[in-house]
């Protein structure tokens, strides 16, 4: 019996584009098993190692990914930098034989040779797919086909707009994505109550539908985004709503609001300090400023950040902005916002 052929890449993969994928999938058709061994390196990326390695496990569940925490970051045509990066892999590696390593890059040639495997270069000029990760970063929007929809709904900054109804939220998401020319996602709970109200009520299982359908069309909507996403409300209103109409919630919108404490990048309060429009969906002003007290009380208990809004349209458009130009996608908060660690 032959022996079995075991390929092996590597790479930070900040993001992992189509080059990627296509030196991944030309290994999976010619090895029976494959190794991806996938570097840290913050100097390149603040995008988790952990995120960069789901999107290899999630796209491609045959694939062994290896996390080299500990990987060194120097990268060159040295001696030095050559020996160290052989001798770091071939020690992750524990003594596992590998028969080809899969890249496209120049370190193939003496990682090949470290490992004593074929050098498979693969598309080493950027001929099949012109990209880098460089040019991702760099333009991530412009350049969204180069990426799987997978990494790049990762890459978005979800933010979210929460308040009583009448705070404004609507109309701030509206305007911000007009702002900066992306898109938002509308309350679908408003259409579906047109829709299904029965005397101005849901049932528990109603409110289900209307989170599930809601968080379904911000997963489309997070596909369609420039750099980031406004959303009107989510599964926490419901909740909410919930509550104050039943005085409970069906387990499985309870599990819902629950993932809301790490779904978002940014959530901002828009505050009850505006004039209150009354609608047919609504019940009056007082109800509003009790309501508001309790998703403050919510999100303080779920120990959820937020981001307060006063004040008219204009001034939380500019408060709004403001944030987002000190906020960098998994960044730890403390930085852009500036406060003193110490």
């Amino acid at each position: 019996m032959p022996d079995k052929r075991v390929g092996l890449t590597l790479g930070k993969f900040a993001p992992f584009h189509r080059g990627h994928q296509h030196v991944v999938e030309t290994a999976l058709r010619e090895v029976d098993h494959l190794i991806v061994v996938i570097y840290d390196s913050p100097e390149v990326t603040r995008v988790p190692l952990s995120v960069r390695a789901r999107w290899i496990r999630e796209l491609y569940p045959a694939v062994e990914v290896l996390e080299a925490w500990d990987g060194p970051s120097d990268s060159g045509d040295t001696p030095e930098i050559k020996r160290k990066q052989e001798d770091y892999i071939l020690g992750l590696l524990g003594g596992r034989k590998i028969s080809h390593f899969y890249s496209s890059e120049f370190y193939g040639e003496h990682m090949s040779e470290a490992l004593g495997a074929v050098n498979r270069q693969v598309d080493p000029l950027r001929e099949t797919f012109p990209v880098s990760g460089t040019k991702v970063r760099d333009s991530l929007y412009e350049n969204k086909d180069l990426v799987d929809k997978v990494v790049y709904r990762d890459l978005i900054t979800n933010v979210v707009f929460l308040g009583a109804p009448s705070t404004g939220k609507t109309t701030l998401a509206a305007r911000m994505a007009e702002e900066l020319q992306t898109v938002w996602m509308p309350e679908y709970g408003r259409e579906y109550w047109e829709q299904h109200q029965i005397e101005r009520r849901l049932t528990l299982e109603q409110l289900v539908e209307i989170a599930e359908g809601h968080l379904e069309r911000e997963e489309r909507m997070l596909l369609e985004a420039r750099d980031v996403l406004f959303v009107d409300t989510n599964a926490i209103t419901t909740y909410m709503f919930s509550h104050y109409y039943h005085g409970l919630a069906h387990p499985k919108l309870e599990a819902m609001a629950a993932k809301c404490a790490s779904r978002y990048d940014l959530v901002f309060l828009c505050e009850d300090d505006i004039p209150y429009d009354d609608t047919p969906d609504r019940s009056g002003e007082v109800n509003r400023h009790m309501f508001q007290k309790q998703i403050v009380a919510d999100l303080i208990e779920r120990k959820i950040p937020f981001i307060p809004l006063r004040g008219s349209l204009e001034e939380r458009v500019r408060q709004v902005k403001a944030i987002l130009e000190r906020y960098e996608k998994y960044s730890n908060p403390y930085e852009w916002m500036g406060v003193s660690k110490g």
